[in-house]
């Protein structure tokens, strides 16, 4: 048993669900949501607050400017995409504290939340403390 508690203990380390980036979005300027997809995919649509930053690119270049003392919660399209686990993966080595969202944009919108971009949907807002 204590195996499976040690178990379950390491994954909410490294994962979150859509209610709980919502939440600490409205209670906490630490976390910042990361779209590893593509730029089509961010423009069409996206978590309100986050930025984009395609996993293909992300370089200590290209991630210099970001504040490593945040927690940067990587999304993608969902269940059935990768780029999620790729840019946290890829985070993680560039010596970022990183937190996988947990399916992904599908579910945020499932869980009833809005996004922005060229084809928003609408849902639940909050009022962000970043």
């Amino acid at each position: 048993m204590q195996e499976q508690i040690e178990f379950y203990q390491r994954k909410l380390k490294y994962e979150m669900d859509p209610s709980d980036l919502y939440e600490v979005f409205q209670n906490s300027t630490d976390y910042i949501a990361v779209d590893a997809r593509k730029a089509s995919g961010y423009d069409k649509e996206h978590i309100p607050s986050a930025i984009n930053l395609p996993h293909k690119e992300m370089t200590e270049e290209s991630t210099q400017h970001l504040d490593k003392s945040k927690i940067y919660v990587c999304y993608c399209d969902g269940i059935g995409c990768n780029a999620s686990t790729k840019g946290a993966l890829k985070m993680t080595q560039l010596g970022f504290k990183v937190l996988e969202l947990m399916g992904g944009i599908e579910w945020w919108k499932f869980d009833g939340y809005a996004t922005e971009g060229i084809s928003p949907a609408k849902g639940s807002q909050f009022e962000c403390a970043c």
